[in-house]
């Protein structure tokens, strides 16, 4: 978990006084480009950690080594907890650890840190949908990434088939409540749904990794590739300029203004995998929304419009 990453990195700093980033990938166990990321956003959130370029450089803790973090100032700590409290809501041990770091901090500072912990946290369920805990499998997951172990197990894809894998684990990404283990193959980098995984089970070989990998990265490259394949059809369609985010709220990053017209009207780009898609999303809006192209789309929804007519219209 980022927060818990952040924490460490900060203490390792405490301790050491001045670290590179190759240093302080070794001690997480993670890349190079993800060590150097963690520093420059506890640095972003007003800690003060600051680089030293040149010979014997690195990055510093301003104020020297230290074994605590005393020698935090009130808005330092401030944004410190802000970073930690969301883990601590999902984690048993991102609290615990947060219970030690408020017991670390000067008297004055405690009241502080705590309200900062507190104000937010991470509700997995959505307003009508169930609650979505952790999978166990997840752990095993990864504490394989983190010691670089081979993992083994069966996979069941989309289309039904099951497969035997051995994968190297490079990370993981909780999206949304959906957990992706993104791991090196034999035909290169691939994605896995960890709900379709059963019988994980790591080995006893290394696990290779490339130095060069960063899993925010990665997973850029495999969100672009998955709204690619969602952006196949594309319409335009007539709509008041107010009712603009609320179509935007359907249609995600696949939704774009074209024009703004004097008459209140916005001319808005829309994409979806399928016509049958952009059509079954737009039938609810009535006359709301007028599709000016491609024809197929005002055919499927005029198809759709006598279908209700037909079940309803008594």
């Amino acid at each position: 978990m980022r927060a818990d990453r952040l924490v460490a990195a900060l203490l390792f700093l405490q301790q050491r006084g001045r670290v590179t980033a190759a240093d302080l990938a070794e001690e997480l166990e993670v890349s190079v480009a993800t060590a150097r990321r963690d520093l420059e956003a506890l640095s972003a959130a007003g800690i003060p950690v600051y680089p030293q370029p040149g010979r014997g450089g690195g990055w510093s803790l301003v104020g020297g080594a230290r074994t605590d973090l005393s020698g935090l100032s009130a808005t330092e700590t401030r944004a410190l907890f802000l970073l930690v409290g969301p883990a601590a809501s999902v984690s048993v041990e991102a609290k615990t650890a947060l219970r030690k770091l408020v017991r670390a901090l000067p008297q004055t500072f405690r009241a502080d840190a705590e309200a900062a912990a507190g104000a937010v946290m991470n509700d997995r369920t959505g307003w009508s949908g169930l609650d979505r805990p952790r999978p166990e499998i997840v752990d095993l997951l990864q504490t394989a990434v983190v010691r670089r172990r081979k993992v083994r197990f069966t996979y069941t894809n989309a289309m039904r088939e099951r497969s035997e894998r051995v994968v190297d684990p490079w990370g993981l990404v909780d999206k949304d409540g959906t957990w992706y283990l993104i791991a090196g193959t034999e035909r290169g980098q691939r994605t896995f749904r960890v709900d379709r995984i059963s019988g994980a089970e790591p080995t006893d070989d290394a696990a290779e990794r490339p130095d060069d990998f960063a899993l925010e990265q990665a997973w850029d490259e495999v969100v672009g590739q998955v709204e690619q394949k969602r952006s196949r059809t594309w319409a335009t369609v007539l709509i008041g300029s107010r009712y603009v985010p609320i179509l935007r709220n359907h249609f995600g990053r696949h939704c774009h203004v074209d024009d703004e017209l004097d008459d209140g009207h916005s001319r808005v780009r829309i994409a979806a995998p399928t016509l049958l898609d952009i059509a079954r999303n737009l039938a609810g809006w009535g006359a709301l929304v007028e599709v000016l192209d491609p024809v197929s789309v005002r055919e499927e929804l005029a198809r759709i419009g006598t279908e209700l007519a037909d079940r309803y219209a008594r």
